[in-house]
């Protein structure tokens, strides 16, 4: 199938290359079928830009901020969640508009130093998500089998064998077998809240935003890092293609209908990932902030205490288990984008299994000297420094997405109507200065 041919007065050349050639259009959309089914045909890109929002970067702020704050942080885990409903609603709709993926349509617009560099930035994320999932599938590992992280670090390289396995099965498999590991996390995540027994009137007041949230420094500092750790800039990159898969028409009532469905799945999905986070923060509030171990900061502690505070056996085990299925889901969901973002810059095409590859020794190699060199705490700190990465790229992600999407020449009819522009650029600017906070802290 020939490439879509936007020739909008905004771009500067036609867009002659589609996103994820071998699967571009591949999945049927029926006609005249009804709502329901519709939407089915369109439900799958959401969970896979969903697995994003629950990586095991998350895992470490969402237990610091239970542990430490009870359930008043759940309020920015919402407003984080409402943020990334906003940013994967224009980059879906920046593809099914132009027919371009992010990464496409920054080379179109930018000069090639400014397109190769924003490339070099998105790697630099892509990598610092792998560094998250090897870490987290490492820990994982190791509470489950006692595996040394050394170890599970090295095992984690051969999920490059099953990646390839699942690519040529077609990509609907791949959607089914991150929807069936997001669903197992739901799963173990269900058990864990019941058996925790929060008091609900507290987790709905948890809900509600507080000024202490910015007024007390200890509380800030998590707030950033649950929305660093929540809102992915590969995921901007990565939808903006798959969308691309479903085969709707090209035209105007085309375009519409595949924005109206992809939206409510993108949606739909999303909030799959806040009740994930949510329980993340509200079970260790339930089981460690009310029995005074508000110390507990990272997975291994968390995993450690859950058995002996909830008097539950199967707690900790579940706990790993739904560790395991998110660090597994990341890896195939950052290997796409990573493949998209390399395409899409650079227009330049390399072997699945090469491109996993590389990537996975750029994470390997320095998870492997901290858990030689410092062990379980090297490794945890390493978690959280990947998250300070992702933050920072995060707005160079951002801001293109923003600009292009408010652009009429770009989108002509679909572009962001006044208010939506506004709340677009309001959202990027706290993004920005709350990442821009985060570093400098960090660092100084």
């Amino acid at each position: 199938m020939e490439a879509t041919n936007t020739t909008m007065k905004g771009w500067q050349r036609d867009n002659l290359e589609n996103s994820m050639p071998d699967v571009h259009s591949s999945i049927h959309v029926p006609k005249n079928s009804g709502f329901f089914k519709t939407l089915m045909a369109y439900f799958g890109p959401g969970l896979m830009i969903a697995v994003g929002y629950m990586d095991p970067g998350n895992w470490a702020t969402d237990i610091a901020g239970g542990a430490q704050f009870g359930y008043r942080l759940l309020s920015v885990v919402l407003i984080s969640n409402l943020f990334a409903i906003l940013l994967q609603h224009l980059a879906l709709k920046l593809g099914i508009v132009t027919g371009r993926d992010l990464a496409q349509a920054c080379r179109d617009h930018y000069s090639r130093p400014v397109a190769v560099g924003l490339w070099l930035l998105a790697e630099i994320a892509i990598a610092a998500t792998d560094l998250a999932e090897v870490i987290g599938s490492a820990i994982a590992l190791n509470l489950l089998f006692g595996l040394p992280l050394t170890v599970g670090i090295l095992i984690t390289g051969l999920d490059v064998l099953l990646l390839l396995y699942l690519q040529n099965k077609g990509f609907q498999t791949l959607e089914r077998i991150v929807a069936s590991l997001i669903f197992l996390i739901i799963g173990c995540f269900g058990y864990e809240l019941i058996v925790s027994k929060p008091v609900v009137a507290d987790v709905l007041n948890g809900l509600l935003p507080r000024p202490e949230v910015v007024t007390n420094p200890g509380m800030l500092y998590i707030a950033i890092g649950i929305l660093g750790a929540t809102v992915m800039p590969h995921n901007l990159y990565l939808h903006s293609s798959i969308v691309l898969t479903r085969n709707f028409d090209r035209n105007n009532e085309g375009r519409k209908s595949a924005i109206k469905f992809a939206t409510i799945d993108s949606t739909v999905s999303l909030f799959l990932a806040f009740f994930i986070n949510a329980s993340i923060l509200i079970l260790s509030a339930a089981t460690f902030h009310f029995s005074g171990n508000q110390h507990v900061a990272d997975i291994t502690d968390a995993h450690r205490l859950l058995d002996p505070i909830l008097g539950v056996k199967l707690a900790g085990v579940l706990f790993a288990v739904a560790l395991l299925a998110s660090g597994q889901n990341s890896t195939l969901t950052g290997t796409l984008a990573g493949q998209i973002v390399m395409e899409g810059f650079l227009n330049l095409s390399v072997k699945p299994w090469l491109r996993r590859l590389i990537t996975r020794l750029v994470a390997i190699v320095p998870a492997l000297v901290v858990a030689i060199l410092y062990g379980e705490h090297g490794t945890s700190e390493l978690l959280v420094f990947s998250q300070v990465i992702l933050s920072v790229q995060l707005s160079f992600a951002v801001v293109p997405l923003v600009s292009f999407t408010s652009d009429k020449l770009k989108m002509g009819r679909f572009v962001n109507p006044g208010w939506l522009k506004s709340v677009s650029w309001v959202v990027a600017v706290i993004i920005i200065g709350l990442n821009g906070y985060l570093l400098l802290d960090t660092l100084f």
